[in-house]
């Protein structure tokens, strides 16, 4: 009997300890799966927040392309923001003609004509100076110096030809061209330094008259070479590529 009533107890003291252990399991789990619920809720949120961003910054970027293909002011000045004379560029290309293409190849062939323009411009002046001279060591200084800007002049109608090249080709950029017009503009600007060098070596008296002169023109070559530089920025800028 004495075995059988230690066994008895044996049984009801086990008992309750074992239950213990899966109570705590079972008061834990609403409180394991709360936390999870939370979790997937803020990881839902963070992401959806994340996804808003995301659109609204491609959202704007959209927008943005579109007011600079639809708005003539608006693209010129996206254009010349690159350049170190905004102003100038601006002012210039607006001027040469009113009803600008809102296109990034058609504003940098326009800045190319602005850049024509004034270098033909100039080595008129010159000319006209050259018959108007009676020194004859300023007047062959002054020569030189005119077909200086004559063959800057050329170069710079090489770099508008290529942008308007026949057929299908025509305005449409490519590294190469990019390249050539980059290596012409650069040669035209320095004809219109080396002018100057040769009117200072000479101790013209008009080097200050002409050097103010070209001073505009060597404002535009710097604004297109610029715009040719950053030509790949400004084309992602306005979605879209070169050819």
């Amino acid at each position: 009997m004495e075995s059988v009533n230690v066994l008895k107890g044996y049984g009801k003291l086990g008992s309750p300890e074992a239950q213990t252990p899966h109570h705590h399991r079972a008061a834990k789990r609403p409180l394991i799966v709360a936390l999870t619920i939370s979790s997937v809720v803020l990881l839902t949120i963070s992401l959806g927040f994340l996804v808003g961003a995301l659109i609204r910054e491609s959202n704007a970027e959209e927008s943005e392309s579109r007011s600079l293909r639809s708005s003539s002011a608006q693209s010129i000045r996206a254009v010349c923001s690159v350049t170190q004379h905004q102003d100038s560029c601006f002012a210039s290309i607006s001027s040469l003609n009113s009803s600008v293409k809102p296109d990034p190849e058609a504003i940098f062939e326009l800045s190319l004509r602005v850049c024509v323009n004034e270098v033909s411009n100039a080595s008129l002046f010159v000319r006209n100076l050259v018959k108007s001279s009676n020194d004859a060591r300023s007047k062959g200084a002054l020569g030189d110096c005119a077909g200086l800007l004559e063959d800057a002049a050329g170069r710079l109608a090489d770099s508008v030809a290529a942008m308007a090249g026949p057929g299908e080709d025509k305005a449409a950029l490519t590294e190469l061209k990019i390249s050539n017009i980059q290596t012409w503009v650069t040669a035209a600007m320095t004809d219109q330094e080396t002018c100057l060098d040769g009117l200072q070596e000479m101790g013209s008296t008009v080097l200050d008259e002409i050097r103010d002169r070209l001073s505009r023109s060597r404002e535009f070559m710097s604004n297109s070479l610029a715009i040719c530089a950053q030509m790949n920025a400004i084309l992602d800028r306005f979605e879209m590529g070169m050819h």
